[in-house]
């Protein structure tokens, strides 16, 4: 069998089993079927099958497991739901792209420079064994290019761009670094201690973005939204605290706790005349401050 028909058929069995948990046969037939549409030979062995399973969770990172009871295949997404959601993004979205049509005819791609991605392979495995990494890397803001050596602690992704939390062994202080910054990036073989004490979860429960805890407390914040803008944050909450206060018409109210950070309050200035912030006052305070001097800019 080639190797065009081997992934081709991991690809159904995982279609087949995602929409739906499948006893064997369903799936069986499921393959024939896809068979003759495709003109391929898709037709397997109960042996090949579980061998099958087992290329799935090689190449994909895709658990399918049996469920004993109702005698079906099924999508493991109780362990680490977050990253069993973005693998299957993932594998959407390598399926729409791996096409023999010239793909400029169908998809627009945003024209962007790097978001540091190759990167990501390299830093994970040194986060998983605990080794250094050093890099050159440039802040948006200054011209000067440093080299730093840290200790990898998570990755983290944000408005589609991708951040590395670290300790800065320079100051042995925990930053963060935007992978599109980095540069000349080099594993090392010195090893590196997580703190005990360290929770990655718990570091940023009450933040949005990268940014981490500031030397406020986190707090209570009213947004009144309008009703369209309020579809797109019920889809899409701002944060996991997020709290509906009021659904109707004419307006979501929510309530979320986070520390307020420069990247909450860009976000809420992105919304513009779509979100009212009823609380906390010295929120109300510097939205005004920042709009009278955007309306200043224009005089």
């Amino acid at each position: 069998m080639s190797t065009t028909e081997s992934l081709t058929r991991y690809n159904l069995i995982i279609k087949k089993v995602r929409r739906n948990p499948a006893t064997f046969k369903e799936i069986e037939d499921y393959l024939k079927y896809e068979s003759e549409i495709q003109g391929y030979n898709f037709i397997t062995s109960k042996r090949t099958f579980q061998r099958d399973l087992n290329a799935i969770r090689s190449i994909f990172n895709i658990d399918i497991l049996f469920n004993f009871s109702r005698k079906v295949y099924y999508i493991d997404t109780d362990q680490q739901p977050e990253v069993n959601k973005r693998v299957l993004e993932a594998f959407d979205t390598f399926n729409a792209l791996n096409i023999s049509e010239r793909l400029s005819d169908f998809i627009h791609f945003e024209k962007r420079q790097s978001k540091g991605t190759e990167y990501l392979y390299g830093i994970l495995n040194a986060i998983r064994k605990q080794f250094q990494i050093s890099f050159t890397y440039q802040k948006y803001w200054e011209d000067k290019i440093d080299t730093r050596m840290v200790a990898p602690y998570v990755l983290k992704e944000f408005k589609n761009r991708w951040y590395i939390l670290a300790n800065d062994l320079k100051d042995d202080t925990v930053k963060t670094f935007a992978l599109d910054r980095i540069t000349g990036l080099e594993i090392t073989k010195k090893k590196f201690q997580v703190p005990n004490d360290l929770n990655i979860s718990e570091y940023f429960r009450n933040c949005f973005g990268i940014m981490g805890p500031n030397e406020n407390q986190p707090e209570d914040i009213i947004l009144s939204l309008d009703p369209v803008q309020g579809k797109y944050i019920k889809s899409l909450p701002l944060h996991e605290s997020q709290e509906i206060l009021i659904d109707t018409e004419d307006e979501l109210r929510i309530k979320v706790t986070l520390y307020i950070t420069h990247d909450f309050y860009m976000e809420l200035l992105s919304m513009g005349e779509y979100v009212r912030v009823i609380q906390p006052k010295t929120l109300i305070k510097k939205i005004k401050i920042t709009y009278s001097n955007c309306l200043s800019l224009y005089k």
